[in-house]
């Protein structure tokens, strides 16, 4: 599937354990807050798509991030149609996310060789999913599912990668519950990303925050002994 940098992006994200998810309509936000959450750790990164013009932000920070060099894989979520999912993978999306699985966008990504990280919020749906070629699952919303979903689930279909996503709390019990109940990584929004991030003390504290996130990310498969980061 999708690499980069030699590594495949998937592997990328498993590794980390993170995707923090935000959307600014300021390139110069997105770049600054991109390179904040690399600063601090996190490899990949996902721009939430919002409106007919978000595509052109996201492109404008992509290539702005390739010309500073920045190690950060960009992908792009919320995307429910594969026209929109193909304009951002022809504009340097690394990886597409979904609230919901759709066949058309999972078949597109294949035939491009993108990842694709479809929602679900049932064992079936998961299974479609899979069978359709995603090997990353969103679990989503998480708010609404809560970490037992992920253990349940993975009783027995142990190979499942699940990231929960949509209200995962950015504190050290809410990041715990969900990684030691087998969650593969987790996706955090505005709980982890500043609605503006535009000062460099803003910028600071983001870099700060994605380090914790992390932190208690491998503190938390160390305590339970998880193997999916490395599998």
């Amino acid at each position: 599937m999708g690499r980069s940098g030699g590594f495949t992006v998937e592997s990328a994200i498993i590794e980390a354990g993170l995707i923090p998810l935000f959307y600014q309509p300021d390139p110069a936000i997105v770049i600054d807050a991109v390179a904040a959450c690399v600063a601090g750790g996190a490899r990949a990164v996902e721009f939430t798509d919002r409106g007919p013009g978000a595509y052109r932000v996201f492109a404008s920070a992509v290539e702005a991030l390739r010309q500073q060099s920045t190690p950060a894989i960009l992908g792009v979520g919320s995307i429910v149609d594969p026209a929109t999912a193909a304009l951002y993978i022809a504009n340097g999306a690394s990886f597409v996310v979904g609230p919901y699985f759709r066949p058309d966008v999972a078949a597109l990504c294949l035939r491009r060789g993108v990842p694709y990280i479809p929602g679900a919020a049932t064992p079936w749906e998961i299974g479609q999913a899979e069978e359709h070629g995603a090997t990353i699952v969103k679990v989503f919303p998480a708010r609404l599912l809560k970490p037992q979903f992920i253990s349940d689930v993975l009783g027995p279909s142990p190979h499942s990668r699940l990231v929960p996503t949509g209200g995962v709390p950015a504190t050290r019990d809410g990041v715990s519950a969900w990684i030691k109940a087998g969650a593969a990584a987790v996706g955090i929004g505005s709980q982890l990303v500043p609605s503006h991030p535009t000062r460099a003390s803003d910028l600071n504290s983001l870099a700060k925050r994605v380090a914790e996130a992390l932190l208690w990310i491998a503190e938390s498969r160390s305590e339970v002994g998880q193997t999916q980061a490395v599998r």
